[in-house]
């Protein structure tokens, strides 16, 4: 299990390092298990004093929103939500360009250099969580297209676009002047520019850069891509 954690927002200054951003993610489910868990929001009514009673009795756990994921889930995690994953989930994070993590449990794990509890910073996190934060649920994808490609936006927000493109014909990935991010989460094809052909397969990723815009992908049977933009 990732321990129990949280970041914080752009708004939280005081708890930024130098040259840091605040820390808004999101993820796209790939693979579960049936022991997969995930971890997103505090449930309703908790207060910070409640937090840190159950972090003293051991009972932080009981204080977390979970449920257990499927393929394909898109979960939203906005800076100041507490969350962890884990039990053999593999999932796709896109995230700010932020490094800052404060963790509120680690569920004893054991430092294999030290020997001790890996550290925890639980002043720092409670100070970033957002307690009035709603539930914490599964994105509705929008859809945007059906043909010959299935085309969703899950996530929209101010620090990144993420489309889900699905489909076994050729189509179209990229957009003039900006650049954007190709992450193969199943299947395989070539995208297609200028004449060059490179191959995607699952689990590449592929920089498509501004001066490149728009480009074919021709799958190699059913594929499934996620298309990451940054906001204008």
């Amino acid at each position: 299990m990732v321990s129990v954690q949280v970041h914080p927002s752009d708004a939280n200054k005081s708890l930024l390092p130098p040259g840091e951003t605040g820390k808004t993610e999101a993820w796209v489910v790939v693979e579960t298990s049936p022991e997969s868990r995930i971890y997103a929001g505090l449930k309703p009514g908790t207060t910070p004093d409640d937090l840190r009673r159950a972090l003293t009795n051991g009972t932080a756990v009981d204080r977390l929103m979970c449920f257990t994921p499927k393929p394909g889930d898109g979960v939203f995690i906005p800076a100041g939500t507490v969350h962890a994953l884990g039990g053999d989930v593999v999932a796709f994070e896109i995230q700010q360009n932020s490094d800052v993590t404060f963790s509120l449990y680690d569920w004893d794990h054991v430092d294999a250099k030290t020997g001790q509890a890996r550290p925890l910073q639980i002043n720092q996190a409670i100070a970033c969580i957002d307690f009035a934060q709603c539930a914490v649920g599964l994105v509705t994808p929008k859809v945007e297209g059906t043909t010959p490609l299935e085309r969703e936006k899950l996530f929209d927000c101010e620090q990144f676009w993420l489309w889900r493109l699905r489909g076994g014909s050729p189509f179209t990935v990229g957009v003039a002047g900006m650049p954007r991010v190709l992450v193969c989460i199943e299947g395989a094809g070539n995208v297609e520019h200028e004449g060059a052909i490179y191959a995607v397969g699952k689990g590449d990723v592929l920089l498509l850069p501004a001066v490149v815009g728009a480009c074919a992908f021709l799958p190699r049977g059913a594929v499934s891509l996620l298309e990451i933009g940054i906001p204008d």
